[in-house]
């Protein structure tokens, strides 16, 4: 439950009750037990926290998960999603001996450098809500591959993922020996992708990027909708030292009289989306003006938020997600879906409120702050970058009340790995240093080295191998007692989270 506004006296608190009886005075047309049932079965949902995630598990079936092994074998011998062409001939190439199946649908497109699988699942939650069939894309996967194409809100079946790559495979085939480079993993997905939501058919695709937008192999879509998170220094190597030249290839996903819904930006950022909207005469909605966040409480599981729309206010939505950051996520999720339904332009009427509760009370986004184990706590965030970790870190401090929190963190070799430790130091009494299983992987000895720098020896633990990580994690955190409030938090990777949330018993 969230804590009254400031502006409330104690004598002044509802009865607890009212809620509920609110609801069910709005079910007279519905038989009494069955809304009484109902009634509480919400309630108890909001009191509750948030939703499982719907992570897949391997096929149970020995005979599909020997054939989505095979598969995965597959996709793996081609470019992995760090080697890249900026181009997208070959994923245009694709899409038109198979017949341009991304041109049968609609689409929201979103790039930014944190927040788009966020942002992405909560627009699909509200869409979905609004009974439309929704296709969508989101990369990278926390445990299995299938879980970057879904379908009605669902991970695709194993079974469909198979077929789906068996259908397209002599197209790939065909477009590897037209070109000078064969298809990488990512786009191979991408047409899969692409090809399984014509297929359905859905309504509407939700398509994450991969990297930038210009020449990201999801780019031969044209999005109604372009949503734009909040930018950052990330792939600075592939895609810019400055916000500006980040922006600019990100600005690549804004289409020819398209709705751009624009997160808040670094100023130098902003001016370069909006240089390009004014180009395409693609029309803007910018977060801090046209939409935002009015208020957010704290709430068990998540928070309690008001969010302004393109339509109007919406207040009290039950957000089962923690930190400022999915908030924000959130009011560009709302915009985006307004747009897509022409709230602001074609109507001026705001999308029914309960609805939007309903959706945003159902979303769940796996490895983000994501509670997996108690006593003691053990938390689980994807942070890979500063800007993610500086988040994760003032939401660990809001939404949790640990006394003693143990980091442990695998981090990629490519990435700013000293900002992104200085940004968990406040919060981390104590850093385990670990290394996952991918090839890009920082060696735990070389992350060591510069969590000394930050941190000091005296803080810093080293176990090259994930398991033992982790049970080292667990007895720091364990060391004041059982009623301590000592936590872990692991992090650094999305590998790494994706790993960790295997032996820890998920999926």
């Amino acid at each position: 439950m969230s804590e009254l506004p400031p502006d409330h006296d104690a004598d002044d608190q509802p009865d607890p009750l009212d809620p509920f009886d609110e609801i069910i005075a709005e079910e007279t047309d519905r038989d009494p037990d069955l809304a009484v049932i109902e009634a509480g079965s919400r309630t108890l949902r909001t009191q509750g926290g948030p939703p499982d995630a719907d992570i897949p598990a391997r096929p149970a079936d020995p005979e599909v998960d020997k054939a989505l092994r095979e598969v995965e074998t597959e996709l793996a011998t081609r470019w992995g999603e760090t080697k890249l062409e900026p181009s997208v001939s070959r994923i245009a190439a694709l899409m038109d001996v198979l017949g341009e199946p991304q041109r049968s649908y609609p689409s929201i497109h979103i790039t930014g450098t944190n927040g788009k699988t966020s942002t992405a699942r909560m627009i699909e939650a509200l869409l979905g809500a609004f009974e439309l069939r929704t296709g969508r894309y989101t990369s990278p996967h926390v445990q299995s591959i299938t879980e970057r194409i879904s379908l009605d809100g669902a991970p695709m079946a194993p079974e469909r993922f198979i077929e789906t790559y068996q259908d397209i495979k002599p197209y790939v085939e065909m477009v590897d020996a037209s070109q000078e480079y064969r298809l990488s993993f990512f786009e191979v997905l991408t047409g899969m992708a692409y090809a399984a939501f014509a297929d359905a058919p859905a309504d509407v695709a939700v398509v994450e990027v991969g990297m930038g937008g210009s020449w990201d192999a999801t780019n031969v879509i044209d999005g109604d909708v372009a949503v734009v998170t909040p930018i950052d220094l990330d792939h600075t190597d592939r895609l810019g030292t400055t916000h500006a030249e980040i922006a600019t290839e990100k600005a690549g996903i804004i289409k020819q009289g398209a709705t751009v819904i624009m997160a808040q930006q670094p100023v130098d950022a902003a001016q370069v989306l909006l240089k390009k909207a004014v180009e395409v005469d693609a029309t803007v909605a910018r977060e801090g003006l046209e939409f935002g966040v009015v208020e957010r409480q704290v709430a068990v599981g998540g928070q309690l938020v008001t969010l302004r729309g393109l339509g109007g206010e919406y207040p009290e939505v039950y957000l089962p997600l923690h930190g400022a950051h999915q908030a924000h996520n959130a009011a560009v999720a709302l915009a985006a879906v307004e747009a897509f339904f022409g709230v602001g332009a074609q109507r001026a009427d705001a999308l029914d409120l309960d609805t939007v509760r309903k959706a945003f009370a159902a979303v769940a986004s796996p490895g983000r702050l994501e509670v997996v184990r108690r006593s003691p706590t053990v938390v689980l965030d994807a942070a890979h970058n500063p800007a993610g970790a500086r988040a994760a870190a003032e939401a660990i401090g809001e939404a949790f009340q640990f006394s003693r929190l143990i980091g442990v963190v695998g981090a990629s070799g490519d990435k700013n790995v000293r900002e992104l430790l200085e940004a968990f130091e406040p919060v981390f009494a104590e850093v385990v240093v670990t290394q996952n299983s991918s090839h890009r992987a920082m060696d735990a000895d070389e992350l060591a080295g510069i969590a000394v720098e930050v941190f000091g020896e005296e803080r810093v633990q080293v176990e090259p191998r994930l398991p033992d990580a982790l049970e080292a994690a667990i007895t720091l955190a364990e060391e004041e007692g059982e009623f301590s409030g000592g936590g872990v938090l692991v992090t650094g990777s999305v590998i790494t989270v994706g790993e960790a949330r295997l032996l820890l018993g998920r999926g």
